[in-house]
């Protein structure tokens, strides 16, 4: 799931009284009651990875008697087949849902409740990976998996340019941009414009946030000074590369672009080398990752954490069996092979040895244990992220000269819209 190239969108339409229409959970527990039931699974194209599709369908079969079929989804157009699915007599059972999407679909009535559920299987996980499940401080949805970007770089040129050791501030990252720039023929860094959720992560490591209450409703704060800050610390990154300033990093995809091996380095998430690694087998071994350094060396760059939650339908005729599958989905053994296998971010700390091994978890590790965020966490969110998303305009008109109070300006209005649109 490329979480990092995908826009959060709005929930189409009013989800109406669809707790009612379900009961809450049909079969007596154990494998008696549910011998021989399918549990349907929504997971979004590319989440669901092999190892850990088998494993998890294994020991469902083992523990329930159920077997799980997993329909995979696209994400163009996956707002409006959910939000209706989810309003039908039989909607699936489990669903994957962006993180921050799960607040609208829990304001519309879509979801199960899952409070006894977490406190009995996820008790130790990190406040940062959980914090989107929740609405109204009511557990919605379980944190499926989760990462955030970390510098992906390319040995080779990083050793042509005399770089000896790794960044471990800021200021040492730019210095090491600059001298592959003045001893190599590689461009430094590749960063489109728009790549708008590591200027997300920015933000968060300056403290802002995107939106702020005034009176009863949302309304935009990009014109903080604080952001502002994280959009002149980005417009520093974005000085070192030649791509784009009005792309995104999936125009094209920019670890396409650096597999080409002509390119010091990306910000990028973990999937992201596999991804350089198909287009270019024979970069494989140039390939290396560590966290995006920040202002001093004790903290990490602020990150954004995007992932995916499961939700459990809240009109499903199995919720008690779809309950046992996240209990399996969502297991120590699971989690770890999530990790493993895609080098997503341990969401507990004894998960911490499955990242051993996988140098982009390794990487990611300290930046969402440390200074990772989200999105705003509200319903009304949705829809800011939709196309044209004003806040990539924002970032464009800055890096082309625009002072930042001036470009928010611009687009505040879009965004103040936005966020008053009924959900």
């Amino acid at each position: 799931m490329k979480r990092g190239l995908i826009a959060a969108t709005a929930v189409a339409g009013m989800l109406v009284s669809v707790a009612a229409c379900g009961s809450s959970g049909s079969g007596s527990a154990g494998a008696d009651g549910f011998k021989g039931k399918k549990l349907i699974v929504w997971v979004m194209d590319g989440s669901n990875p092999t190892q850990w599709t088998k494993q998890v369908a294994e020991d469902f079969k083992a523990k329930t008697g159920a077997t799980v079929e997993f329909r995979v989804q696209q994400w163009n157009g996956i707002q409006q087949k959910l939000t209706t699915a989810l309003s039908e007599e039989n909607p699936p059972d489990v669903v994957e849902i962006g993180n921050t999407q799960t607040a609208a679909y829990a304001k519309a009535g879509a979801l199960a409740e899952l409070g006894d559920l977490k406190k009995e299987i996820g008790k130790d996980w990190n406040e940062s990976f959980n914090k989107a499940s929740l609405v109204d401080g009511k557990q919605y949805a379980l944190p499926w998996y989760a990462g955030n970007r970390v510098v992906m770089y390319n040995k080779k040129i990083w050793a042509q340019a005399g770089i000896k050791e790794l960044p471990k501030t800021r200021s040492e990252l730019f210095k090491a941009f600059d001298t592959i720039k003045q001893k190599t023929d590689a461009e430094p860094l590749y960063l489109p414009g728009q790549n708008w959720y590591f200027f997300d992560g920015l933000t968060i490591g300056t403290g802002a946030d995107l939106v702020k209450k005034q009176g009863d409703k949302w309304v935009s704060n990009l014109g903080d000074p604080k952001v502002s800050k994280a959009m002149d610390i980005y417009k520093q990154y974005q000085a070192f590369s030649t791509a784009p300033k009005n792309k995104d990093e999936a125009t094209p995809q920019q670890a396409e672009i650096f597999s080409k091996g002509k390119t010091g380095a990306i910000i990028a998430m973990g999937y992201e080398g596999p991804t350089a690694v198909k287009a270019n087998p024979a970069i494989k071994d140039d390939i290396g990752f560590f966290p995006i350094p920040g202002e001093t060396a004790d903290k990490p760059e602020g990150v954004f954490l995007g992932g995916s939650n499961f939700a459990v339908a809240g009109g499903g005729q199995n919720q008690e069996l779809a309950k046992e599958f996240l209990k399996v989905a969502l297991s120590k053994k699971n989690d770890g092979q999530m990790v493993k296998e895609v080098g997503w971010s341990p969401k507990s700390p004894d998960l911490a040895d499955a990242a051993k091994g996988n140098p982009a978890a390794e990487a990611a590790a300290p930046g969402a244990a440390k200074s990772s965020g989200t999105t705003p966490l509200i319903p009304e969110w949705a829809q800011v992220e939709n196309t044209p998303n004003p806040i990539k305009n924002y970032m464009t008109a800055v890096l082309n000269g625009k002072a930042p109070a001036d470009a928010a300006k611009d687009v505040e209005g879009e965004i103040n819209k936005r966020l008053a649109q009924k959900q």
